[in-house]
């Protein structure tokens, strides 16, 4: 305390700040940052301390823009589709980004991507030309829908570093999506970013603009090749880095557990003296510069010699180990004593930022050879390195996402991480559906997109974890005590695939209505349903944008769906008298309606209104 009353402006400040970190420079607001973030006014030029490209308010502008898409239900191309709840979109990840914000805002515990390292000869989406107008732009890069407008879909192409905007393309392309991921963090979540040198300077300063300097962790250096190559400038490059980034002060890595190799390096085998299993001794002395001192005593060793000492435990704490038997004198018994720490006591250490003894590439593409017997990829991660990642930070039902999938090795790790910890993680993959080269193992194998290989390689995990999994393993799992209730939940070795898809509405544009579209937007307004728009898809359309998950439990009910045990209730076939009833009967919060159910019946849909408003439903049509 200070003896001052609470400073406004500075709590004020600080609240801002940890909302909206990226209108900061330095501390203090930056102003054309403000306007960036909350306006259109979205111009950089002042010369100061600030990352700054060509293109930068191009790529404010895109994060800016809301999307009308969706995810289209592909159940066909997934496993276990009612009961999984793991997600698998495909579909260009900024868009889906956008897609996900409500349903998932502040949700994801851990966030996992290996995205393109810019090295020139990457594909990926960016805007090639910073000076053209939205108009040519989205007229140059084609893809819209049936009615004229930008999907974004299918727009990868390479970056070459003959490019004037080379590095600026990447950053244009990183920015939007991980300003949109940050959303998507829980409070105590927590961004893995894999990089190498082309862009790591980069990353970090964008990183630090968007999440806040004093949110950065750590950069891990990973040995991703075991041999030594001169890959450029007779340099042998071997690793790549691993930004790490919190959400915010809450959250925390648990220390890694102490390795195999490293007990049987440094623990002694059990000896007729200490039984219990391998141990080590650890100094009970203490310096006497040490703060907080000790406790200064005389003992007297088994075989009379006397060491009198500094020690860590008061003299009463000392005896009582003794008795335990943990305490050792050496190979003499005259040495200064120590107290025996068995390996099954060891509580881990804290986790470095150099990991040489992880496995590498080479292991990522074995892994996939032995899945498909096909070098597909060239650099998969391997799942090893992904699992020390999620030892770090996640529990049982926390979930991660990566929107850089490529080939699923996120996911596969997931899976057995989950095995090995009788954990309950689930993932949400997405991956462009990015084609194959015409020369490529991929499309010699039958593969036409990344995407196609990222959902087989999850399937083929899949079979082959389940074939792995033990009696014991599988029993263990069913026992785990799941949200304070016994509850039988097998290993969720299933996902539910999705597509980005044009939304299943017409959507009124009115401030693009002029004498020739008129007609079509007033038909918008009046059947807002775009033909050919099946029930299912519109059923997940709503409830995205409803907020509410793609794994939520859906329940068919006469000629309505139930959401999350009858939460949201979703009518998009028939209506009538009768079910509106048992709507109401099943106490939803919140019921949504086609409007043109109640099509030529306004006296219904006026009933329907006063009954659900008595009845404390949210009641909206669309």
């Amino acid at each position: 305390m200070n003896g001052e009353s609470l400073n406004i402006l500075k709590n004020r400040l600080e609240k801002l700040k940890a909302d909206f970190p990226e209108i900061f420079t330095e501390g203090k607001i930056d102003i054309e940052k403000f306007k960036a973030t909350f306006t259109d006014d979205i111009n950089f030029n002042n010369e100061r301390y600030v990352l700054n490209w060509a293109g930068k308010s191009d790529a404010f502008k895109a994060l800016q823009i809301p999307t009308t898409a969706t995810l289209k239900p592909q159940p066909e191309e997934s496993v276990n589709f009612d009961t999984t709840e793991n997600i698998f979109i495909e579909g260009e990840n900024l868009e889906v980004l956008k897609v996900l914000q409500k349903s998932y805002y502040g949700k994801i515990k851990c966030i996992i991507i290996d995205p393109p390292y810019n090295t020139g000869n990457d594909s990926f989406i960016y805007p090639d030309s910073f000076k053209e107008n939205k108009a040519d732009y989205e007229k140059r890069i084609g893809d819209k829908d049936e009615e004229g407008y930008l999907m974004k879909e299918g727009m990868f192409r390479k970056n070459s570093k003959d490019s004037g905007h080379y590095h600026s393309n990447w950053l244009s392309m990183m920015y939007p999506r991980l300003f949109l991921a940050k959303n998507l963090l829980r409070e105590d979540g927590v961004i893995f970013v894999h990089i190498d040198d082309n862009e790591v300077h980069n990353l970090r300063m964008i990183m630090n603009e968007i999440f806040g300097e004093e949110n950065y962790i750590t950069s891990i250096m990973w040995k991703r090749k075991k041999e030594i190559s001169s890959d450029s400038k007779n340099v042998a490059i071997q690793g790549e880095y691993i930004l790490a980034y919190a959400k915010s002060n809450l959250t925390t890595f648990r220390p890694e557990l102490i390795s195999q190799e490293y007990i049987e390096k440094s623990y002694n085998d059990p000896t007729t003296e200490f039984p219990l299993g391998k141990w080590r001794p650890v100094p009970i002395t203490v310096s006497k510069g040490l703060s907080g001192g000790g406790y200064q005593y005389e003992i007297t060793t088994p075989s009379g010699k006397k060491h009198n000492r500094l020690f860590a435990y008061p003299f009463k704490s000392y005896e009582k180990l003794i008795q335990q038997g943990r305490i050792y004198f050496g190979k003499n018994n005259d040495g200064i004593p120590q107290r025996v720490v068995y390996d099954f006591e060891s509580k881990g250490q804290p986790t470095t930022n150099y990991w040489d003894s992880v496995a590498s590439n080479k292991e990522g593409k074995k892994e996939v050879l032995e899945l498909f017997q096909e070098n597909l990829f060239d650099t998969p991660k391997p799942t090893a390195l992904i699992i020390r990642l999620l030892k770090l930070t996640v529990a049982d039902d926390d979930l991660i996402l990566d929107f850089f999938s490529g080939s699923s090795s996120t996911a596969h790790a997931i899976m057995k991480f989950n095995v090995e910890t009788n954990n309950k993680c689930n993932f949400i993959m997405v991956q462009l559906p990015e084609l194959c080269d015409d020369n490529s193992e991929a499309s010699k194998a039958g593969y036409r997109t990344i995407a196609d290989i990222s959902k087989e390689r999850i399937r083929r995990a899949m079979r082959k974890i389940e074939a792995e999994q033990t009696e014991e393993q599988k029993k263990k799992f069913e026992q785990i005590d799941f949200g304070g209730k016994e509850a039988k939940k097998p290993l969720d070795l299933g996902f539910k695939a999705f597509k980005l898809s044009p939304s299943n509405f017409k959507i009124w544009r009115g401030n693009e209505i002029n004498e020739e579209n008129l007609v079509q937007q007033l038909d918008a307004f009046t059947n807002p349903v775009r033909e050919g728009s099946e029930q299912e898809n519109m059923l997940y359309e709503l409830i995205l944008k409803a907020g509410y998950s793609l794994t939520d439990k859906v329940e068919k009910i006469d000629n309505f769906y139930s959401i999350k045990d009858n939460e949201l209730i979703i009518a998009t076939d028939k209506i009538s008298q009768v079910s509106i009833d048992k709507i109401i009967a099943l106490k939803p919060k919140k019921v949504i309606s086609l409007d043109i159910l109640f099509k030529d019946n306004d006296q219904l849909k006026t009933n329907t209104v006063l009954q659900m408003k008595d009845a404390g439903v949210d009641f909206k049509t669309i």
